[in-house]
């Protein structure tokens, strides 16, 4: 089976994993004793790590090792989740749930009105949790040029933007590459995405900046950061090639990119989104969010 966040998704939802979460999390702890070591981060950073890289941990147990290593929250969680990372004191760092999927976003007209049905529901459950950020997607080109889908994204956003101000919710669209994972992404390029923003005019839409992505599609990736951090309102990280650890194995090297973020002012959340190829997928994460720590 190819592994991805769809799958990885889709197997959360369906419940693949069966086993008591009681055993489990007894078991995990203590086959991995470093999940009982807090961490001590710097605070130039605010570290969070993606649900579906770990799909194959149960949830309580990747809690406690995420709030051990200094993580502030998990990324693309819904609500039915929320109950499990307050428990631990986490933050539920980009919301999930209203999107029809990756391909079928707003720069088609006829997605307009489930997406406005489902964003009008989430938004204010986003916001009761006490919450910020909910994903969307532009969804594929099919035959849409770059101008009409800018303008369907906007018609779409506008009937919900709104909503999201009034509950100081902030829509964030993710970039992702189209040359390799996601082929005929419309929100491909950050110039695009930045150029979406501004049509929107306001402060509650912004990107999801995916380095591992941007990389592939366009790279000149802290260049890119600079000039348009202003409509960055997140970050994902991934080790290129094969979205794996950002270590020394891959070609991005992640201290520096983290400290031009830095340089930004910038106050969100960065999560790893990176698929372990380490045994110990915990201590990999650990690993991986110390080498952003700058």
């Amino acid at each position: 089976m190819k592994w991805n966040r769809r799958t990885a998704i889709k197997n959360l939802l369906g419940g693949t994993a069966a086993l008591s979460t009681g055993n489990l999390l007894s078991a995990y702890t203590q086959d991995n004793p470093s999940a009982n070591t807090t961490m001590t981060l710097k605070g130039n950073i605010n570290h969070s790590a993606c649900r579906w890289c770990y799909s194959d941990i149960p949830l309580d147990a990747f809690c406690a090792g995420a709030k051990d290593i200094g993580l502030k929250g998990i990324d693309l969680v819904g609500p039915k989740e929320w109950d499990t990372l307050k428990k631990y004191g986490l933050h539920s760092t980009m919301c999930n749930g209203a999107e029809i999927n990756l391909v079928d976003g707003f720069n088609e007209k006829s997605n307009h009105d489930t997406l406005v049905k489902q964003y009008s529901e989430m938004i204010p459950l986003v916001a009761k949790a006490g919450y910020t950020n909910l994903i969307c997607f532009s969804g594929n080109k099919r035959h849409l040029s770059d101008e009409e889908g800018w303008q369907n994204c906007v018609t779409g956003l506008q009937k919900i933007i709104h909503l999201a101000e009034k509950h100081n919710v902030v829509l964030v669209m993710e970039l992702l590459n189209s040359k390799l994972n996601h082929k005929d992404y419309q929100c491909d390029r950050t110039w695009w995405g930045a150029e979406l923003c501004q049509k929107v005019g306001s402060e509650n839409f912004k990107l999801l900046y995916d380095i591992y992505h941007m990389q592939i599609d366009e790279g000149d990736v802290i260049t890119n950061i600079r000039q348009f951090h202003q409509h960055i309102a997140h970050y994902h990280t991934g080790g290129v090639p094969g979205r794996h650890e950002i270590d020394e194995s891959q070609e991005l090297y992640y201290p520096a990119i983290m400290r031009a973020i830095v340089a930004t002012g910038f106050k969100g959340y960065v999560a790893q989104e990176f698929i372990p190829q380490a045994t110990d997928k915990m201590a990999s994460l650990r690993k991986c969010v110390q080498l952003c720590d700058i």
